[in-house]
């Protein structure tokens, strides 16, 4: 019972806050949502710091050499885009990725505007459920979370949130030397490029300049590969079948959110959600054998048959996730429905973010 109260100031910050309903702190669905995407948390995305929640929590932090006790700064940065940042710490608008944003899409569920899924990511749905939750509460409708509609969801639902800016002492600076690269500094400091250029707003694909002063990303173990994890699964069957990784992880993050477990109305299954009828085809026509029947191989029948469409539409990723979504044959005879191409748009929005 102690380490499930604990999980509520999962901040740090915020156990000042407000005390929050007893539905529970929506807060906890970020890290939730987060958790989920690790492969840890497979319960109902409910806000509540309960036994299947700290339970994921300590998994998370046994697999990465961090202390047990609450989700603070340094397990949030372990937990990747989506472990940051917290709901109150910026203006949110469409095109947004993070925990914020999971927080946001709890929130609209819960008061009935929203039906998506609980993916961290703002794309159309998230932004038509927000209009209607603005309309509700005689806001203007701009589908942005600014500090109107800000101040209205904290005073409804009691979210805890910072009330002032976080201190910056922890931050470690590093200045360019002679020498210097994105590459070296990121082995030196065992992080990521894509972590150090998203940290300072640069381009990694230019040089970086003498004297210039570099934010450093919290050291995360998590770098160290979990063979078991679903993300790891997921980059080594997409290299092994020479597929964009960023691409795979985006289109498995909004078929299933990394879970391995769930099955569709229409019977698509597994991480990547695919139809029983698919992975016939890719037995029979694309690998010429029978795949087992796991997660591992769930997610060979997915990229092979992802690997198939990019070949078929010449490497058009729009084309190929068209065809994912609504079946290559209607892609060349209609082109895209109309709901299809938020599934699209979404998918490579997040492309670049995973």
């Amino acid at each position: 019972m102690r380490r499930c109260i604990a999980l509520i100031s999962v901040t740090g910050a915020l156990a000042a806050a407000p005390a929050v309903h007893a539905a529970g702190n929506p807060q906890i669905a970020g890290l939730q949502v987060a958790l989920r995407a690790h492969g840890l948390y497979l319960a109902q995305i409910d806000g509540i710091a309960g036994p299947k929640t700290a339970a994921a929590v300590h998994s998370f932090q046994r697999k990465h050499g961090l202390p047990y006790g609450v989700a603070n700064a340094r397990m949030r940065a372990a937990l990747g885009p989506l472990g940051r940042p917290l709901f109150g710490t910026r203006i949110l608008r469409r095109g947004d990725f993070g925990w914020d944003v999971s927080v946001l899409q709890f929130l609209l569920t819960r008061r009935g505007v929203y039906s998506g899924a609980l993916d961290g990511y703002m794309g159309r749905e998230t932004t038509v459920a927000l209009r209607r939750y603005q309309r509700s509460m005689h806001l203007l409708a701009d589908a942005v979370v600014g500090p109107r509609t800000l101040s209205a969801i904290v005073r409804r639902d009691a979210v805890p949130i910072r009330t002032h800016p976080v201190s910056s002492t922890h931050t470690r600076i590093h200045v360019v030397r002679s020498g210097d690269t994105l590459t070296a500094l990121a082995a030196r400091y065992r992080t990521t490029i894509a972590a150090l250029a998203s940290v300072n707003h640069i381009d990694p694909a230019r040089p970086i300049v003498i004297g210039q002063r570099l934010r450093l990303p919290a050291q995360s173990p998590s770098l160290t590969p979990q063979r078991l994890d679903v993300r790891g699964m997921l980059d080594q069957w997409s290299g092994r079948l020479g597929v964009d990784h960023h691409l795979v992880r985006a289109l498995a993050w909004m078929e299933s959110g990394f879970q391995t477990e769930i099955v569709s109305s229409a019977g698509a299954r597994g991480v990547l959600q695919t139809l029983p009828t698919t992975r016939r085809y890719v037995e029979r026509v694309l690998a010429g054998r029978r795949i087992p029947q796991s997660v591992d191989g769930d997610i060979e029948v997915g990229i092979l048959y992802l690997r198939h469409l990019l070949q078929t539409f010449r490497g058009d990723e729009r084309l190929a996730l068209a065809g994912w979504y609504q079946g290559e044959r209607a892609v060349r005879k209609h082109g895209l429905y109309k709901v299809t191409k938020p599934f699209v748009a979404n998918v490579l929005a997040l492309r670049s973010r995973m």
